[in-house]
């Protein structure tokens, strides 16, 4: 008679012919985690099936424009706790977060200073800072990839037949002082898609599906390890309660409103505005 114990133990066994180490090692912990899991939930026949079914949903739900595996990812905290697995080890870094489902197409190159809102229906402000090594060396040529959602909380690839392709999407290089600056606007709160089986998951457990008003970076330099990382607005909705648990202290920053003709007049921007200051340190590979 087959154990639930021998039933592991055989399937790690089958792993013994792997030639690659690393994933002998990362499948042997799977199956053993895996099969943990079903024992000390008593998991039934049904249940299994219902875990089936809605895996395969969740793979039929993603197309070109929409990973819901990755939306999965996030609301189970798998994306943040592998975020903070791998997280910088000096203190001084900028910190990363989730990557997010909607980093889905090639953010169009810009030139600094310019406007990534093209639908210009949110309230206008500039994001500037400086990219810096982590002895705050600025890193000139460093480059910001960005991307936000508009101000009803959608990203383009969500509404193509509303928002032009590369709205709320600009590749940006800082200047000769690692200095970058951009305008758009103040983003919005917003709920992450419910439509599929995520939706009804998180409806299921009783949880909200929104996410606190932020702005999407990787910001990479030559020798340096790239970031992942948000900046997200201050005082805003559901900084205590993101739906994927990616809020970091450091992150929040205050999108301060600001009436300086002259200023706004450097930025090309009406007045008055709102200004966001973020600066980013990178470490060294």
């Amino acid at each position: 008679m087959t154990t639930e114990d021998a039933v592991t133990t055989e399937a790690v066994e089958s792993l013994r012919g792997t030639d690659d180490p690393r994933l002998r090692e990362v499948l042997a912990a799977l199956i053993r985690h895996l099969h943990a899991f079903a024992r000390e939930t008593r998991l039934t026949q049904r249940e299994w099936e219902t875990a089936v079914a809605f895996l395969t949903a969740t793979g039929q739900t993603c197309t070109d424009t929409r990973q819901e595996f990755i939306l999965l990812s996030d609301v189970l905290g798998l994306s943040m706790l592998v975020e903070t697995v791998n997280g910088h080890s000096d203190p001084g870094g900028t910190e990363s977060t989730v990557l997010g489902p909607f980093h889905m197409t090639e953010s169009p190159v810009r030139e600094l200073g310019a406007d990534i809102d093209l639908v210009g229906t949110g309230e206008p402000c500039v994001v500037s800072g400086v990219v810096r090594s982590a002895d705050g060396t600025p890193l000139p040529g460093a480059v910001l990839d960005v991307w936000q959602a508009d101000p009803h909380g959608f990203y383009d690839v969500q509404q193509p037949d509303v928002q032009p392709p590369g709205n709320g999407r600009g590749l940006f290089t800082a200047d000769g002082e690692g200095r970058f600056w951009f305008r758009t606007c103040v983003p919005s709160a917003y709920p992450i898609p419910t439509d599929g089986p995520v939706g009804a998951l998180l409806k299921a457990t009783g949880r909200h599906p929104y996410r606190p008003a932020h702005i999407h970076f990787i910001v990479s330099a030559e020798g340096h390890a790239p970031v992942t990382t948000h900046i997200f607005v201050a005082g805003g909705d559901y900084l205590d309660s993101d739906a994927v648990f990616a809020v970091k202290e450091s992150l929040v920053k205050d999108f301060t409103p600001t009436d300086d003709p002259a200023l706004a007049g450097e930025f090309g921007m009406p007045n008055p505005f709102r200004h966001a200051r973020f600066d980013l340190v990178l470490e060294r590979s």
